[in-house]
Formats: C-alpha cells, sequence, structure tokens
C-alpha cells in the first residue's frame, strides 16, 4: 500500500476544519440574515405606520402626503399594503379588506402578526391609537402588511453575498495553504536531492541545515549512517584478519599435499599424512570459528530455544575426552543433578565450551597434567568452569587473550577462541571471566537460568 504524501496529508489536516468551519458560518450567516431581514423589514413597516398614521391625522383623513407614498413605496425593497380606520371602525384610505388576526390583540403597543391576503402568506403590522378626525374622536386604527416573499428574497440575496464571500475566501486561503504547504516542505525536498546525489560510498553524516521539525530524523539517520560506517569497517576488517587467517593453513595445506607424492618410505608417509590430517583438522577448526563469529553478527532473527546444559557438556566433554586421555591428562567432568535450562542458541552456546576445553589442551603447556569441567548452579545463573594445571595467562594479558586473531605465544591457534565465547556469552547475557587460581587457568562462564513458568 502506498503512503501518502507529506504534503497531501497537511492539506487534509488543514483543509476540512476550514470546511467545517466554513459550513457553520454559512449556516450561522443565513440564520443572521433572515434575522436581520425579519428585523428590518418589521422596522420599516413600524416607519411606514407611524407616517401613515401622521398623516391621516394631519390631514384629518383626507390623503397621504406625496413624501410618506414615496417612503411606503420604497420600503424594504418590496410592495406594502396598507388600511386605515378611524373612529366607530369607518374606512379613512389604504387597500380594502386587510388580513385580520386570528386572535384578539392589545391595543397599547404595535403588533405583529403573519396572515394570508390574496392567497399570499404576508407579515402584518396593526396599531391602535387614538385621533380625532371630522370632531370625531375614537380609536384609528392603521394595518400595514407585506409580502413574505419579498422578504425571504432579500434574506436569499444576503445569505448568497455571504456566502460567496465565504466560498472566496475558503479559495484564497485554500491556494495560501497549497503553496505554503509547498513552500515549508521545500528544505525537505532540497534535503532529499542532497541524499540522491551522494555516491553509494558516502556514508558521512549529513550536515546541512534543517527545520528544527526534522532535526530528530536527521540525527536519527545520521546515527544509522553512523552505525553502518561502522559495521561495514568491521566487517572489511574482519574479512581482511579472516583472509590473513585462512592463508596459513591453506599454504600448510598446499605444501604437505605438493610433498606428499614424492614419498616412498612408508614411516616418512605416514607422518606427512598425519600432519596432512592435523593441518585440514586445524583449517576446518578455524573455518568453523570463523562461521560462528558471522553467526554472531548476522543471526539475529533465530528464535531462542530453552535446553539444558548438562547434556550439551557431557557430549563436548565425550568428544573431547579422548584427546586429553591420550596425552596422559587427568580429564574430569562433574555437574548438578538438577536441570541447567537456558534460553538461547545451543550451537553457539555449545561453542563458546567447546573453545574452553580447546584452548585448555592447546595452551596448557607441556607441564599440564589436568582439565576439569563443573557445571553448577550460582544465584540464578549456570556456571561452567574449565580449569587446568598449565602455564596460566599473566593478569595484565587477560584483556589481550580475549582480542580477536591474538595470541600470548607463539603456537596453534587461530586466536578466536576466547573472543568467540565473550561475544556469546554477551549474546545471551551471561558473562566469562578469568578466577584467580594457585596454578593454571581457570575460565567461568555463566548464563541466567530460564524462567520457570
Amino acid at each position: 500500500m502506498k503512503a501518502m504524501s507529506l504534503r497531501l496529508r497537511l492539506i487534509l489536516v488543514i483543509l476540512p476544519p476550514l470546511l467545517v468551519v466554513s459550513v457553520l458560518l454559512g449556516i450561522w450567516r443565513i440564520d443572521v440574515a433572515q434575522r436581520t431581514t425579519e428585523e428590518l423589514f418589521d422596522r420599516s413597516l413600524l416607519a411606514a405606520g407611524l407616517a401613515i398614521a401622521r398623516d391621516v391625522a394631519i390631514s384629518e383623513g383626507d390623503a397621504l402626503s406625496p413624501s410618506t407614498r414615496r417612503f411606503i413605496s420604497d420600503a424594504g425593497g418590496g410592495e406594502v399594503f396598507y388600511h386605515v380606520t378611524g373612529p366607530g371602525g369607518i374606512y379613512v384610505t389604504g387597500y380594502a379588506y386587510p388580513p385580520r388576526p386570528d386572535r384578539r390583540l392589545p391595543r397599547d403597543i404595535p403588533n405583529y402578526y403573519m396572515a394570508d391576503y390574496r392567497g399570499e402568506p404576508m407579515r402584518v403590522l396593526r396599531m391602535f391609537e387614538t385621533r380625532t378626525i371630522d370632531n370625531l374622536t375614537g380609536e384609528t386604527v392603521v394595518t400595514i402588511w407585506q409580502r413574505v416573499s419579498d422578504r425571504q428574497a432579500f434574506a436569499r440575496d444576503l445569505a448568497l453575498r455571504a456566502a460567496a464571500l465565504i466560498g472566496g475566501l475558503m479559495i484564497a486561503l485554500a491556494l495560501v495553504i497549497w503553496f505554503g504547504v509547498n513552500l515549508g516542505l521545500r528544505p525537505l525536498n532540497d534535503l532529499q536531492q542532497a541524499i540522491r546525489q551522494r555516491s553509494p560510498d558516502d556514508l558521512a553524516s549529513i550536515r546541512r541545515p534543517v527545520p528544527k521539525e526534522v532535526r530528530g530524523v536527521v540525527f536519527t539517520l545520521n546515527r544509522l549512517l553512523g552505525q553502518v560506517r561502522d559495521s561495514i569497517a568491521a566487517h572489511q576488517a574482519f574479512i581482511s584478519d579472516a583472509a590473513h587467517q585462512l592463508r596459513n593453513p591453506a599454504s600448510a595445506l598446499l605444501a604437505l599435499a605438493e610433498t606428499l607424492p614424492d614419498v616412498s618410505d612408508p614411516d616418512q608417509r605416514r607422518r606427512h599424512e598425519a600432519e596432512l590430517i592435523q593441518a585440514a583438522r586445524a583449517s576446518a577448526r578455524l573455518a568453523e570459528q570463523l562461521l560462528s563469529l558471522e553467526r554472531l553478527r548476522y543471526d539475529r532473527n533465530k528464535p531462542p530455544e530453552r535446553f539444558d546444559l548438562n547434556p550439551r557438556i557431557e557430549q563436548i566433554c565425550r568428544r573431547i575426552g579422548p584427546v586429553a586421555l591420550a596425552r596422559d591428562l587427568d580429564f574430569s567432568m562433574s555437574t548438578v543433578d538438577q536441570p541447567l535450562i537456558v534460553t538461547g542458541d545451543a550451537v553457539l552456546i555449545g561453542e563458546a565450551i567447546t573453545n574452553l576445553v580447546e584452548n585448555a589442551l592447546r595452551h596448557g603447556g607441556s607441564d599440564m597434567t589436568a582439565i576439569s569441567v563443573r557445571a553448577s548452579v550460582q544465584d540464578d545463573a549456570a556456571v561452567i568452569e574449565v580449569q587446568d594445571d598449565g602455564i596460566g595467562i599473566p593478569p595484565e594479558l587477560v584483556e589481550t587473550a580475549f582480542r580477536r586473531f591474538s595470541q600470548l605465544r607463539n603456537g596453534e591457534g587461530s586466536g578466536l577462541g576466547l573472543a568467540i565465547v565473550e561475544q556469546v556469552a554477551r549474546k545471551h547475557g551471561g558473562m566469562v571471566r578469568m578466577v584467580p587460581t594457585g596454578q593454571g587457568t581457570c575460565m567461568r562462564l555463566t548464563f541466567p537460568l530460564a524462567q520457570v513458568h
């Protein structure tokens, strides 16, 4: 599914609320227009009624003045009808048969009501006053009315003008928002263009000035670029070191294989074959360790498994034990009665334990007489200790011993054993350290025990 552009997202966030506000404003303006029209037209009717009453009183019922007639004809923009009766209900002037109210009206105030006149709805004003006409004193009734359709047309005209004004403002505002969003997104477009022009080898940090809202994204991207840069550098260093380490065993294998056909003496041939097999095993072991390092770096999607360490330790010691016994070493193993359930990669943890035992065999020295492998439980952690009585590791060289491709003494090995052990322990939330002992070396590897649900 294609993601919505940021420009469209901003416009959709800004414009719909404005449209809702404009609709509500339009409804309010229509209501205001209607109420304003009613008020203006009612006031026009009242003014016309007062003018008619004044003229009737001045002329004593004869006629309306020309100014009053012009006012009535122009009032409110529509036709105005009127009817006047004098004392005793005698007809004075105006149209015949005015619209009658459907209720009794009070005499002391002007009265507005709705009625039909010749089939059309009308707004009617009726006023009662005491006047003297032709020596007759009594109640004078002035009735004035106007078509409701004229009022509605006027109100509609006001509403349309307001709607046109609001629509024009919305169109202008939409254009301002569109160009404003484009202008506001210009730094992002410039940043995109700058990143696009980079070569694949350019992993330097982005140092362009960007808006405050985007600095977090740029900071995160720079951090990611730094991680990628460090990862590539580490990977290149690993490939270089691995190529260097594999070159020596490969050269030894090739030299032994080339000289083997020329050896005719059976005893010497057997020695060469044994050396060739030993070199092949060393090369295979180095390849296994290099693959273990790669798994530690990149195999992060494999789901962890729960397993018991005791059978794994027994399996490793059973495989390596004959090699130790062949060298006339006292090789011992002890486990605990309870299961040592841990969570993680069983292959990698087994590789770490194997490396500790093989390091003791390989680097213990010619005076070493015993190797022991012990498993125990301490503070909710599984502990594996591999101890020998060989030449040991000086405390000041412990850090060097755990460094990749480093060797404390010239001899066998690739310098990867303890480095792999340390990374496996860290990957599984454990640790490895050298424990001080009277003679030889004691390596302690710990893993947290799995939680029992």
